[in-house]
């Protein structure tokens, strides 16, 4: 078995449910000019980290010095692979938590599994030929575009990265490396000109054309904008406190048979319970208890004040019903 396949078995034996090898070279210059104009159209929003280390994002040879393969894994986070979620309870006021924030935080999650897999590499490989470079989420990288190189799946018209067995419901992270690896063929498909996920978007921040306008996105609007949500776009949020799945459950993809990983089903911590929180006691949190709360989730992130702020736009959301 030569190096590459070793370390494909490895990271699907410590918890990924897809592994793929892609070169280090740009992700070229059409797509490179299209997340160009994408920024220059105002849709990043106040993400304004997303204008910084353009030349790294796009290229991984910028990103570390001497790289020459990318190993981009998935982390399938459907909950039908674990178990059927909660409905609302019949009383109260609660606002619903999208499915990547019912695990522990996958930041912390998938970068402790990279470092298992970058150990074995360097076991493998001895000596000190082995550079790396880990990445997840927050590290400038296209990831998706190297998902999509490295044979993981297509992007789809939702802008996520959507594999054909799994679904659109994937978390990615990478390791940049100077290894020459074998790599993957480029993954085929698209969306057969469905537009679900354009129809499903409550605020229009997918339109026909293929713009993702994270200036209406709720998920945007809910987990990354730091003032207040714009009055226009509240009334359409319904009861999204943290996140939003619209696009993704609308998907055809989405609508499978699900293949169990067990491996990591029982390793990625789950917490259906936290699908529907109590709006109301919210307005209650000090620091403290917020903190325990959601100190091994990504919500954490958010900061209690900014979680206030999206209660209160789900309980006026609910009392106008």
């Amino acid at each position: 078995m030569n190096l590459t396949e070793s370390i494909k078995q490895k990271a699907l034996a410590i918890g990924f449910d897809l592994v793929g090898v892609t070169g280090a070279e740009s992700i070229g210059a059409a797509e490179t000019e299209m997340f160009r104009k994408w920024l220059e159209a105002g849709y990043a929003a106040e993400m304004q980290y997303m204008h910084k280390n353009l030349e790294k994002r796009v290229d991984p040879a910028e990103l570390m010095e001497g790289a020459r393969s990318v190993i981009c894994v998935g982390v399938d986070y459907n909950p039908a692979i674990r178990q059927p979620l909660p409905t609302p309870p019949d009383s109260g006021y609660y606002g619903r938590i999208a499915n990547f924030a019912l695990y522990e935080d996958y930041h912390s999650f998938i970068k402790g599994r990279l470092r298992l897999l970058a150990d074995f590499i360097n076991a493998s490989v001895g000596g000190d030929s082995f550079r790396f470079k880990i990445c997840v989420d927050s590290v400038p990288l296209a990831e998706r575009a190297l998902a999509q190189r490295a044979g993981l799946g297509f992007i789809g018209r939702n802008h996520m990265l959507i594999n054909p067995g799994l679904g659109p419901q994937i978390l990615l992270g990478e390791i940049v490396t100077n290894l020459e690896l074998t790599c993957d063929q480029p993954a085929g498909g698209d969306c057969n000109g469905c537009d679900k996920c354009i129809k499903a978007c409550p605020t229009g921040a997918l339109d026909a054309d293929g713009n993702l306008d994270a200036r209406k996105c709720v998920s945007y609007l809910t987990t990354e904008l730091k003032g207040q949500i714009p009055d226009s776009l509240t009334a359409k949020m319904g009861t999204s406190l943290f996140g939003c799945d619209k696009c993704m459950l609308a998907c055809p993809y989405s609508e499978r048979s699900a293949g169990e990983s067990a491996d990591t089903k029982c390793k990625f911590k789950f917490f259906p319970q936290r699908r529907w929180v109590e709006l109301t006691a919210i307005a209650g949190f000090d620091g403290d208890r917020f903190d325990k709360s959601f100190a091994d989730s990504t919500i954490k992130r958010l900061g209690l004040e900014r979680l206030r702020r999206n209660a209160k736009v789900c309980l006026d959301n609910l009392a106008g019903d």
